[in-house]
């Protein structure tokens, strides 16, 4: 089995609520109080980031700091392409989910000819562009950028000039063109829809798990039919937002919704997801300690991601 390297992103310049960069310590601190020796066992990486940026104000109106996100990319493109080319697994711990399409654009870049699939555990669809965001936050629209989508035909915003420059450049991060295809995309627990996300589901026909299934046939199946629904890619990747957890069980998350998963759910979802050979690389985003009273919020992420690592380290040793 490969092993782990731990992949921190504090980067919360895509985020519309301050404080997303300061999960990844807030977990850290969570696996001392959780008496947990994970981050003994792995070596992790910081990759560098530009929350300086926040101080100068967001130019950009409908895709705000888009210079940095685009920068962030980058970055985190070729952190997690070198782990992966230097035969580790990628386990990365991000702030804001804008710096998913890096760990989406990193995967491609170190595996161009084999197909990926996503699975997004979120509250949110995350596929808005600057055309139809309805917040310019630019968290909301890693998966247009990974699979290429404007979706002009729901546009309600006028980005010009440099905006769009910046996101044409964006969408080629690591190689030219779309990363994944609209069909390879599972999303679960999502339920915090705007229109033109909507249309796009619809007509791109994503695959979907919701979460009163999750809550009917249990976790463990939803995670099989969820790599099942993939079972045509070579490689998957799983990004799991903490807001897909209820938000009785949130608090510490910038965007928290209703109706949820259990804490418990998710992190059987993570973790039966994980011991799939296929999964390639795993990543969770969006703790807030800032929101949070004693650092709950974090202590749950910690266990699901600490379960999603002993999953990967438990998986028998495959020929590549």
């Amino acid at each position: 089995m490969k092993e782990i390297k731990i992949i921190e992103v504090k980067s919360e310049i895509g985020a519309g609520t301050r404080g997303a960069s300061l999960g990844v310590e807030a977990m850290k601190i969570a696996s001392l109080d959780l008496k947990s020796d994970l981050f003994r066992k792995f070596d992790s990486i910081e990759v560098e980031n530009v929350n300086e940026l926040l101080f100068d104000g967001a130019e950009h109106a409908y895709a705000k700091f888009i210079d940095g996100v685009l920068i962030m990319e980058e970055r985190v493109c070729l952190e997690v392409y070198e782990q992966i080319f230097d035969d580790y697994f990628p386990l990365i711990m991000a702030g804001d989910h804008s710096t998913a399409y890096g760990t989406i654009a990193g995967i491609k870049k170190a595996y161009p000819k084999k197909r990926l699939g996503v699975i997004w555990i979120d509250a949110h669809a995350d596929i808005h562009t600057p055309f139809t965001t309805p917040s310019g936050n630019m968290h909301g629209m890693p998966l247009s950028m990974a699979c290429g989508i404007d979706n002009l035909e729901c546009k309600v915003n006028d980005p010009r000039g440099e905006t769009l420059d910046y996101w044409e450049q964006i969408k080629n991060v690591g190689m030219q063109g779309p990363k994944i295809l609209p069909e390879d995309l599972v999303y679960i627990a999502v339920r915090d829809l705007e229109k033109p996300e909507n249309y796009l589901i619809n007509k791109l026909n994503i695959n979907f798990i919701e979460v009163e299934e999750v809550k009917k046939f249990g976790a463990a199946a939803m995670a099989h039919k969820a790599l099942q629904m993939l079972d045509h890619c070579d490689l998957i990747y799983v990004s799991f937002d903490v807001d897909s957890i209820d938000s009785r069980f949130s608090t510490g998350t910038g965007t928290p919704v209703p109706n949820g998963l259990t804490v418990e759910e998710a992190k059987i979802l993570n973790a039966e997801l994980c011991k799939d050979a296929k999964v390639c690389a795993w990543e969770i985003v969006e703790v807030n300690p800032t929101l949070d009273t004693e650092n709950r919020t974090a202590e749950s992420a910690f266990e699901i991601m600490e379960a999603s690592a002993k999953a990967i380290m438990g998986r028998p040793v495959m020929a590549e």
